[in-house]
């Protein structure tokens, strides 16, 4: 039993706790209250607190504080998704509350625990009980308590491991969605886990994987001239399979696209590595088969330039962070959008997007990613649609991150980014397009097909994997067997709100043709309504349908 830990040892829990993510990432989704094909909670938590992890095996600090503020860097930078977003503030509040400490008491860490409860409630507009937000805060509640009467590390943090496993059950009864469909909440779950690992590690029952998991091949391209680089990208990535679709297909268009390919297909996971010019069509494809769980992209050119240029000045270490300085203003406004599909991002494009940040269901982008693009928009005011709810929270973020004034849009779906940007003109202010951009997302209403990822059952629907799985404005409407049913199925919700304009988005999966009939169908059904069909050419989601 310990009374303190050091900087050494909390790099040690903290490598355990990302271990623990890694290791049950599927089961955090799992939770997912619809079973849509998407990487959500466990992906999300487990990228964000990677993005330090990484730093954390190659860097120990010998006190608390340095440990607890390159966590907290690393993970507001890297943050994804809410839940990930949350777990960055929770780290944000945890690293001022350890400030000036070399080592920390229980008393100490237990305290800095409630600061970082206080950090996130403050930070969320409108914090909700029973999420991960609940889980933290009982259990540095137990913490606090613990550590008044022992002095003992271990028992101070058991104390808010069963506080927060008591928080966890609760959350059923919490969160009405949650009751329905009979689960925990997916970030607490994520929050215990980190817990129990960090315990474990001052128990001795849990070792750190030094190594960082699996080894990744990194090619040495310092002896190889810049010209014989055919393709420019190394880009390696594991999906989780979703279907039966054959990885030779796959392998076969890596073959077209690219060089040094290894592709393993193993049991429930297809991992690949690839060198190509196109990565965005090669994630693309890959997105046929199932979730994106880990990507990583490296620009082959530039990291034979940075080597030359190491080599050159050795002292001189590159900020694997590094984010672009805010360019100069050339215009008042200017906008980012979060989309993935190639149609959808020439769309945003066409209406004014100065900056297009690949992203969605599938594979939430870092507040980061996200930055470099506001950076990088010759604007005084960027406004950053995220057309997504999980992506918001990200976004909002970058706020204080940028000398440029950001202005987030809490666009939820990409149908209602699409309608705020037809409002974008230059010669309105930054405060009326404001003002404009928020009002036209009342105005649409969002349908989104995609297939279910396995079976389940939800608020008396009975839902088989494979089948096509229709949500309006986020709830579900239906799980049907084949388009006529889904058709059907969408009708009685569409006409409800006596549209005027409906606007289809088809997806990468489906074919020009099929799309039409499915178009041609809903216009026959909908009379009074003027019905588009744009191709997105958007992953996950078969169809997206803007109601207005």
């Amino acid at each position: 039993m310990r009374e303190y830990i050091d900087g050494a040892a909390l790099r040690d829990m903290l490598l355990c706790a990302y271990d623990a993510l890694e290791a049950n990432e599927q089961a955090i989704n799992e939770l997912n209250v619809f079973p849509v094909p998407d990487g959500d909670t466990g992906a999300n938590m487990r990228l964000t607190l990677g993005s330090a992890a990484a730093d954390l095996r190659q860097n120990t600090a010998a006190n608390v504080t340095d440990t607890a503020a390159r966590t907290a860097s690393a993970l507001l930078r890297g943050a994804r998704g809410n839940s990930g977003v949350i777990l960055s503030l929770l780290f944000r509040g945890l690293s001022k509350g350890l400030k000036k400490l070399e080592t920390a008491t229980a008393e100490e860490f237990a305290q800095a625990m409630t600061a970082g409860v206080e950090a996130a409630y403050k930070a969320v507009m409108k914090p909700a009980e029973g999420t991960i937000l609940t889980v933290s805060r009982l259990a540095a509640d137990g913490a606090v308590e613990a550590a008044k009467s022992s002095p003992w590390f271990e028992e101070m943090l058991s104390a808010a491991l069963e506080s927060g496993k008591a928080a966890l059950a609760e959350t059923v009864n919490q969160n009405p969605v949650l009751k329905k469909a009979g689960v925990v909440d997916a970030g607490g779950y994520g929050y215990v886990l980190m817990l129990e690992a960090m315990l474990g590690y001052l128990e001795g029952r849990v070792t750190v994987d030094q190594g960082g998991g699996a080894a990744k091949g990194k090619a040495d391209f310092s002896a190889i001239p810049d010209e014989d680089i055919k393709y420019t990208y190394c880009t390696e990535f594991i999906v989780r399979k979703a279907n039966k679709k054959s990885a030779d297909l796959l392998r076969a268009y890596l073959g077209n696209v690219g060089d040094s390919i290894v592709l393993v297909d193993d049991d429930g996971i297809i991992k690949v590595h690839v060198h190509t010019n196109v990565p965005g069509k090669v994630l693309t494809q890959a997105l046929t088969y199932g979730a994106l769980i880990s990507v990583k992209i490296e620009n082959m050119r530039e990291q034979h330039t940075s080597l030359e240029e190491a080599q050159a000045a050795p002292a001189e270490e590159a900020d694997p962070h590094a984010i672009p300085d805010p360019v100069p203003a050339e215009k008042p406004v200017g906008a980012v959008c979060v989309c993935a599909g190639d149609g959808l991002e020439e769309l945003f494009r066409q209406l004014g997007a100065d900056g297009i940040v690949s992203g969605g269901q599938t594979m939430n982008p870092s507040t980061e990613d996200i930055l470099r693009a506001v950076n990088l928009t010759p604007a005084e005011t960027v406004f950053v649609f995220p057309n997504n709810k999980n992506i918001i929270m990200a976004a909002e973020q970058c706020v204080p991150m940028t000398t440029k004034k950001v202005v987030v849009i809490p666009s939820r779906t990409v149908c209602q980014g699409i309608s705020a940007m037809m409002r974008l003109s230059p010669d309105m202010s930054a405060q009326d397009l404001e003002a404009d951009f928020n009002d036209a997302l009342g105005t649409v209403h969002t349908v989104q097909v995609t297939y279910a990822a396995r079976d389940s059952q939800f608020d008396g629907y009975d839902i088989h994997a494979g089948e096509y799985l229709a949500l309006m404005d986020g709830q579900l409407v239906g799980s049907f067997a084949d388009v006529s049913a889904l058709v059907e199925g969408l009708i009685p919700s569409v006409t409800a709100l006596t549209p005027e304009f409906v606007t289809v988005y088809y997806g990468q999966d489906v074919a020009e043709a099929d799309a039409e009939s499915f178009s041609g169908a809903l216009t026959e059904k909908l009379p009074e309504a003027e019905t588009s069909l744009i191709r997105g050419g958007q992953p996950v989601y078969y169809y997206m349908i803007s109601v207005e």
